[in-house]
């Protein structure tokens, strides 16, 4: 058994990491500003952005909060647009460098946190530079919120560099979904733009859990970024016939399945042996 902390453990992901370690046998403990609709673990109420709460939190609150083996960092502002550019950034920023130093000082050294997807290039005003997207091409930040999850990345190289024994694995994850949110999903058919945004991606909740739980296992050092996404694309429309309409400049690789997601997670598959369960069209 490892003891886990979980920042953000009441938001969408956070919830479905808690119940997926508390599945395979972990001692977890919930980190949130918010508390959860349903208390499954241990719950400690701070502000990250605070970093003497960020420090007191990962090494001792009471009897509930000591000998920490690991930490997923979730807590953030989830996306552009929930607040006032300046805010979304550095509350962004500031708790993860808080959150990534402190770890760095207890020598918790197996970390593995919440990038994003937006950091390819998102919303694709400007056409990617080929399809699938992967992690080969430099980071494309649109959005105040994309710069500041492009900026942990970099706060992770430079971490690890200091720290050769750290291990700092950062998960762009698409668009999140749950099982509820399906019944939308034929709708977008009837117009191929509502959802280039994102080159028709997402990932079920579920899967994200399992990808944070194979980035903890993974026996890797060093900062890693993957994308994680979904098999498939939110789309029963062909990928040939999406990208000749949206973007027919774009190069689509060879060998791409009718509905295969166009969100690269190939390198995710190889390191992590990461791959889909759940989905839209059954799972």
């Amino acid at each position: 058994m490892t003891r886990v902390i979980v920042t953000g453990g009441s938001g969408k992901v956070g919830r479905a990491c808690v119940e997926d370690l508390l599945a395979h046998g972990h001692d977890v403990v919930n980190i949130d500003a918010v508390p959860p609709a349903r208390e499954v673990c241990p719950f400690v109420q701070a502000d990250l952005t605070d970093f003497g709460q960020a420090f007191e939190v990962l090494s001792e609150v009471d009897d509930r909060l000591r000998d920490i083996d690991a930490l997923v960092h979730l807590a953030a502002i989830p996306a552009p647009g929930k607040n006032p550019n300046a805010v979304i950034f550095k509350v962004n920023t500031v708790s993860t460098y808080n959150v990534f130093e402190a770890a760095r000082r207890l020598t918790i050294r197996n970390i593995v946190w919440a990038s994003s997807e937006t950091v390819l290039g998102l919303p694709f005003d400007r056409p990617p530079p080929y399809a699938p997207v992967d992690e080969d091409y430099p980071g494309r930040p649109e959005t105040a919120y994309s710069l500041s999850k492009l900026l942990g990345e970099e706060m992770a190289k430079q971490f690890c560099r200091w720290d050769p024994a750290l291990k700092i694995v950062g998960l762009r994850f698409s668009n999140v979904m749950e099982p509820q949110d399906y019944e939308r999903f034929p709708s977008f058919d009837a117009d191929a733009r509502l959802r280039k945004w994102n080159l028709w991606g997402y990932i079920d909740a579920r899967d994200a859990a399992q990808a944070i739980r194979k980035a903890l296992e993974a026996p890797i050092k060093g900062a890693e970024v993957f994308i994680i996404a979904n098999a498939d694309t939110v789309m029963s429309r062909p990928n040939a016939e999406l990208m000749a309409e949206v973007y027919p400049d774009v190069q689509l690789k060879e060998g791409i399945e009718p509905n295969e997601t166009l969100l690269s997670i190939d390198k995710a598959r190889r390191i992590l042996g990461y791959e889909p369960r759940h989905g839209w069209r059954g799972g």
